[in-house]
């Protein structure tokens, strides 16, 4: 027999009648949404140019097993910030003003895109300053994520919640695609100009959010607690609620291990052969089905079974990466990568509504900072694994053995988690 998701939360009020059911109606979202776009396209521009550089620096000197070792490291000097400072910032957030901390946490990563391009100028910078810059932009990263996430509900409301999350995944991916495939063709070009794009697209994000109404304060927590008592608290209520821990640390354990966004450079440049516009729409492939996903499920969101969809999703996201780690040829590569996006994008929209639907407005700062720490961990901490991997295991055997992990922890975690298995309707 199937279950309903449920929460330890009391049941949340209805939302008003007269609450917008579309988040397009909503002038503030339509400024949110291109904010978001620009912001991710300069996210992803600029990542694309700062892998192809540091990779580039390191093979002057070392074979592939160790230069992939300093893509690693761009990674963990991302992630290292988010570790430290998600949870407080997440704490922040519930109970700061959210579109304040947005606002400056973009800021913060614009100047790190004026500080890449004026080092890329330079000609030859140092790999000890580009890692440097990625702490920061780190940092602002760990500030920005559970801020947006939180302020969110706060500009569509509840009844327009599900379709806003769906629209704010397509703008993700909208920016996940663009970025690296521009990101490819720009780096092709000139490593400044490409930073030089990212500026400018931050500069867009930064106009956007300045333009918003709504306000950011959030709702007063009903306990006056300590920042540190806060903390404690966001933890507790996704540890005790089964099924958000079960999804969160599902994402974590399979992107840690399956993740591909490091290999892509590695495989364009030694094993495939394509060269940095090739390594743009190897880059883009997995974006572009996480984007017609993400535009599916707009329309026809997942309703039922959604345990069986998103443990059915992450089984097919691991044999995606098993076979892109097989694969010889470009158009194979791009073609599994295309549907680990799609597969990967039914489990965020599936993790994501249930993380904000069940949780409480005075909470969603420091719920959605486990969430987002959970995920830079799978990210940049996936990326230092990735070159950990590569060292000992090649590009090849690292993609295959992460590939072959993901699909055991997809049938370790159904055992685990057995009411996240069974976790029928999402509405």
């Amino acid at each position: 027999m199937t279950e309903t998701i449920e929460t330890t939360e009391p049941v949340q009020p209805t939302p008003p009648p007269g609450e917008p059911s579309s988040p397009w109606a909503i002038r503030d979202f339509r400024l949110l949404w291109v904010g978001r776009v620009a912001a991710v396209l300069g996210i992803q521009i600029q990542s694309s140019a700062l892998l192809w550089q540091v990779y580039e620096i390191a093979r002057r000197d070392h074979p592939i097993a160790e230069a992939s070792l300093y893509l690693g490291l761009v990674g963990l000097c991302q992630f290292l910030p988010l570790l430290a400072l998600t949870l407080p910032a997440g704490a922040m957030a519930d109970r700061r003003d959210r579109k304040h901390t947005v606002t400056i946490s973009v800021i913060v990563e614009a100047a790190c895109a004026l500080a890449f391009l004026a080092m890329a100028i330079h000609g030859n910078p140092p790999l000890w300053g580009l890692l440097a810059v990625a702490a920061v932009f780190g940092a602002a990263r760990a500030f920005l994520a559970p801020a947006s996430q939180a302020f969110l509900p706060m500009v569509v409301g509840r009844r327009a919640l599900p379709p806003a999350i769906a629209a704010q995944s397509i703008a993700f991916q909208t920016g996940a695609i663009a970025g690296p495939a521009l990101g490819g063709v720009i780096v092709g070009l000139s490593v400044p100009y490409a930073y030089a794009v990212a500026l400018g697209m931050f500069a867009v994000g930064i106009g956007s959010l300045l333009l918003i109404r709504t306000s950011g304060k959030p709702a007063p927590s009903p306990n006056r607690i300590s920042a540190v008592a806060q903390v404690k608290e966001g933890l507790a209520y996704v540890w005790n609620t089964k099924i958000v821990l079960g999804a969160i640390s599902l994402d974590l354990i399979v992107v840690l291990l399956a993740g591909v966004a490091l290999l892509t450079p590695i495989f364009a440049r030694d094993i495939l052969h394509v060269g940095p516009e090739g390594f743009g729409l190897l880059r883009a492939a997995f974006g572009a089905g996480a984007l017609l996903m993400a535009l599916y499920l707009s329309r026809f969101p997942i309703v039922k079974h959604g345990g069986r969809w998103m443990f059915a999703a992450v089984a097919v996201f691991g044999l995606c990466t098993l076979t892109f780690g097989l694969s010889k040829t470009v158009w194979l590569s791009g073609a599994v990568l295309f549907i680990g996006g799609a597969a990967d994008m039914i489990s965020v929209n599936i993790r994501q509504t249930l993380i904000q639907l069940s949780t409480p407005d005075h909470m969603r700062g420091r719920v959605s900072s486990v969430s987002m720490l959970f995920i830079g961990a799978s990210n940049e901490l996936g990326e230092a694994y990735s070159g950990v991997a590569v060292r000992f295991l090649g590009p090849i055997g690292a993609a295959v053995f992460g590939g072959v992990g993901a699909l055991a922890s997809t049938g370790i975690w159904a055992k685990l988690f057995p009411d996240l298995r069974k976790a029928d309707r999402l509405d």
